[in-house]
């Protein structure tokens, strides 16, 4: 089981580039079939940020917050900076009335994503700070995503903000705090011990989230096919901007390894969580710029890694490995 459990992680993570856009398209095929279990949602989403928790202890949190300026930073680039950005950019496109500006920046509020830790790891950034930017944001999503909509939008969306909260709370706070408090329980052991099971379970319970959300928003395809053309590229160049903003927010710092951190922090977020928010408090077209951002997020986070290594061996006057996982 150990053996299996290792080699399904080692797999999926090499192949997630893959894998999570074929969960997307899975989800679209079999739209049919697959809605009757969206309603699981929530419930799958917080087997994925249990796991997540559980591989942080208190002791880790502590010896990163002694640090808290590169970690701060890095939040206010990826929820004060981006959402603003995110903001102008769908306002001059596609007008302050449009869904898919609340996707944009939507996009930019919800928490860093737990796959960050995984691509932080290939490229030689601090995976310990990662982790812990992923648990502290995600603890503080219930109040920074109401917040930000509310300030960015104010009475133009009508939202319920206390509602918004309580999701957040349930499925995203709570098996958090439940993750760490059982790995300080065990000093850690039971992440090791229990790392063959729950890995290949948080996986396949993140691309069930993936496929059923897919699935939701499957119906409302037809509304958007004239809007493709204009809104892929922007998606893509904000992804972009999403990494550019963490690599050059922290280049004065001159640090390599928090480059890579703060890049991936900032470019990659918890997509599922996105448009589980966006389909149950918006609009179904404001989930459709976080969806396409799947397709996104993991062909990108290949790239940059390739960037970063060509740029860290550029300066060490080594050649550039062209493999990827």
């Amino acid at each position: 089981m150990r053996q299996f459990g290792t080699t399904f992680n080692r797999l999926f993570e090499q192949w997630m580039f893959l894998l999570i856009p074929g969960s997307l398209l899975l989800g679209f095929l079999f739209a049919d079939g697959l809605l009757p279990f969206v309603a699981a949602v929530p419930a799958l989403f917080a087997v994925v940020t249990f796991t997540m928790g559980l591989g942080c202890g208190l002791g880790q949190l502590r010896h990163v917050l002694a640090r808290p300026w590169p970690m701060l930073w890095t939040l206010l680039l990826a929820h004060i900076a981006l959402p603003l950005a995110a903001y102008a950019i769908g306002v001059f496109l596609y007008g302050p009335e449009s869904p898919y500006v609340i996707g944009l920046v939507l996009f930019a509020l919800i928490p860093l994503g737990v796959s960050s830790v995984i691509w932080v790891g290939l490229s030689g950034g601090s995976v310990a700070m990662m982790l812990s930017l992923v648990v502290i944001d995600s603890l503080i999503s219930p109040f920074v995503v109401p917040a930000g909509i509310g300030l960015l939008f104010g009475d133009s969306i009508r939202t319920d903000t206390g509602a918004m909260m309580a999701d957040l709370l349930l499925i995203v706070v709570v098996p958090t705090i439940a993750g760490v408090l059982l790995n300080q329980a065990t000093k850690g052991r039971i992440t090791e011990r229990m790392k063959p099971v729950t890995g290949p379970v948080s996986k396949l319970c993140f691309t069930a989230v993936v496929a059923l959300n897919a699935a939701a928003i499957e119906p409302h395809v037809v509304e958007l096919k004239a809007d493709m053309a204009k809104l892929v590229p922007v998606v893509v160049l904000f992804v972009g901007i999403c990494y550019a903003a963490g690599f050059f927010g922290v280049l004065p710092l001159r640090s390599r390894e928090l480059a890579a951190t703060a890049s991936y922090a900032t470019g990659m977020r918890n997509i599922s969580l996105g448009i589980v928010i966006a389909l149950q408090y918006f609009s179904p077209l404001a989930a459709v710029p976080v969806v396409l951002a799947i397709l996104v997020q993991q062909p990108v986070a290949t790239l940059h890694h390739y960037v970063l290594q060509k740029l860290h061996k550029k300066e060490a006057g080594q050649p550039v490995s062209r493999h990827v996982g």
